[in-house]
């Protein structure tokens, strides 16, 4: 079917890579391109001897534009699969302009300066995208990703209009560290502890970080503190989704994550601000991220399960309506599959999805797109196929 270049070789991106894969009928070729090379050629390594998909490695800066589109050029990739940092979108973006190459991410824009992550630089290259004749699919990740997928399906077949969508997020895993962060714990940390924020009526409300908490009874995990968090999808599903009066993020934290949390903050070993140490500068957030245990060891330690998906309200008929559509992903089985703990495999899952809905032809719009403004039916039976299944419930228990 094509080829797909990879950028990125972390967590999520081994886990995308393993999918891809499995999936050689669409992946013919792949290549996995990251700064430390040593990483790809592991990866191909382990995989080429089991897959007819054929891996290729290189090694590249993604902060450099320039080594961006002579990698693309050489290449030649149907579409680029950005699995690097989301300070490195905007490189990559102009990288697959320059080459008109189809580009596909799992998290916006942050400027590296400030924990603001916002969609409009990324929206800002509409126009160019609609010009150069290929297509941007922003946000395929779990969330963002398939909770945009999930409103979309909803609102197309459960929904005349929705009013409220309480997204939420909760990780019942334990890796048995006293503190560990799940994914980069450089993004990880500067999510959790910026302000929280929700959409009502249009408008942001802002909040202090954790001010606002729920407790949730999961199902497959069972109760949890949730915390209202600042999100990306929030400010997309707002504009796309009709009827929006209120929209909503939380996720779970356990209270020994949020006090270790607390005590780093208190001492500024969360700040991104640079300091002077020992005649280097050094920012005390980078120097935390290396002394934590590296999320991709957590895999082998980690056992639970992961429940997230969205409780959406609204009318169908002229009728009040509730409806939940959630997945339930387990830890270990991730790691008997792929290597790696549930929180990369519910991301990686849906970029390769994202990635094969373009490589495809599926899903097919010149211009910058976030994922719900797509059909969502050929990526829900994806998601059904490729190991991340989804719930419903037709009468859940509403976050007040």
């Amino acid at each position: 079917m094509g080829k797909c270049m990879i950028i990125g070789c972390g967590g999520v991106a081994s886990v995308a890579i393993h999918k891809c894969c499995q999936n050689s009928e669409v992946f013919e070729g792949i290549m996995i391109a990251s700064r430390t090379k040593s990483k790809c050629d592991a990866l191909k390594e382990k995989l080429q001897p089991i897959t007819k998909t054929v891996i290729e490695t290189a090694q590249v800066n993604a902060d450099n534009v320039d080594e961006l589109i002579a990698l693309i050029e050489s290449y030649k990739p149907d579409v680029v699969l950005n699995l690097a940092l989301p300070y490195q979108d905007l490189t990559i973006m102009d990288a697959c302009l320059a080459t008109k190459t189809h580009y596909v991410d799992t998290a916006n824009y942050e400027p590296l300066d400030t924990a603001k992550f916002e969609y409009k630089w990324q929206w800002a290259y509409r126009e160019r995208f609609e010009k150069a004749g290929i297509t941007a699919l922003l946000g395929s990740g779990f969330d963002p990703g398939v909770t945009g997928v999930f409103s979309a399906y909803a609102m197309k077949h459960e929904f005349d209009e929705i009013n409220y969508i309480d997204i939420l997020d909760c990780n019942g895993g334990d890796h048995g560290y006293p503190f560990a962060t799940n994914f980069n714990p450089e993004i990880n940390i500067r999510e959790v502890s910026a302000k929280g924020s929700y959409i009502e009526d249009g408008k942001w409300v802002e909040t202090e970080p954790m001010e606002i908490k729920r407790v949730y009874d999961f199902k497959g995990v069972g109760q949890k503190d949730m915390y209202l968090l600042h999100h990306e999808e929030l400010e997309s599903l707002a504009l796309n989704i009709k009827g929006i009066k209120r929209i909503r993020f939380f996720m779970t934290f356990g209270q020994s994550y949020l006090t270790h949390l607390k005590c780093l903050e208190n001492v500024g070993m969360t700040s991104i601000e640079p300091i002077m140490y020992e005649g280097k500068e050094i920012v005390p957030l980078q120097f935390l991220k290396a002394v934590l245990p590296d999320p991709a060891s957590l895999g082998p330690r980690t056992v639970g399960k992961t429940n997230i998906g969205c409780i959406f309200r609204g009318k169908k008929d002229g009728k009040d309506k509730n409806y939940y559509l959630y997945n339930i992903c387990d830890h270990q089985e991730c790691y008997k599959e792929v290597g790696s703990q549930a929180i990369s495999y519910t991301t990686g899952v849906p970029a390769m999805i994202g990635a094969m809905m373009i490589m495809t032809g599926t899903w097919k719009k010149a211009g910058v797109y976030n994922i719900e403004e797509f059909d969502p039916d050929p990526f829900m039976e994806a998601l059904n196929k490729w190991g991340l299944p989804w719930e419903e419930d037709f009468d859940p228990v509403l976050v007040d």
